[in-house]
């Protein structure tokens, strides 16, 4: 049985949870869901949050933005999703994509990129150039990125 948290010990709960790691306000939302606070309370608690800078949506989304593409090496149109499904507003994804600056940006794509070209073990071309087009699009990198790239590491197996 889940215990019954008052707004302080709620508070005092949620601000751990937002000091271990960047949250967003609907992550937030569903924690205090399950700690079955009531919405008034949830709002009353949100409040403090935002006022004490426990939570602050901007830095979210720039924190999530940054450590996606560095660490998991994900493209600019997976991160963006990640963030609608996130609630998170336009304004603030805007604002996340530009801490990818456009040399690390295409940096990782191609160092990811020809990682995986290489990893391929398939021999037939087509079913290799669709595994790795794939996998690209998974990672949420821009179609016309990859079809660029499959042509020229298929001219780079040519020679």
């Amino acid at each position: 049985m889940n215990p019954v948290y008052s707004i302080k010990e709620a508070i005092h709960k949620i601000e751990h949870y937002c000091a271990y790691q960047e949250r967003c306000h609907e992550e937030v939302v569903q924690k205090l869901r399950s700690m079955k606070m009531d919405s008034e309370e949830i709002d009353t608690i949100l409040v403090h949050l935002i006022s004490a800078n426990f939570l602050n949506e901007s830095r979210f989304a720039c924190s999530f933005a940054r450590g996606k593409h560095r660490i998991k090496f994900w493209g600019k149109i997976r991160i963006v999703n990640e963030l609608k499904f996130r609630k998170i507003t336009q304004y603030n994804i805007n604002l996340a994509l530009k801490e990818i600056t456009v040399e690390e940006y295409n940096s990782t794509f191609h160092i990811v990129s020809e990682r995986h070209w290489e990893a391929i073990l398939e021999t037939n071309v087509q079913k290799k150039r669709k595994k790795f087009r794939d996998y690209l699009l998974r990672k949420g990198f821009e179609s016309n990125l990859i079809y660029e790239k499959v042509k020229e590491l298929e001219n780079l197996q040519e020679q």
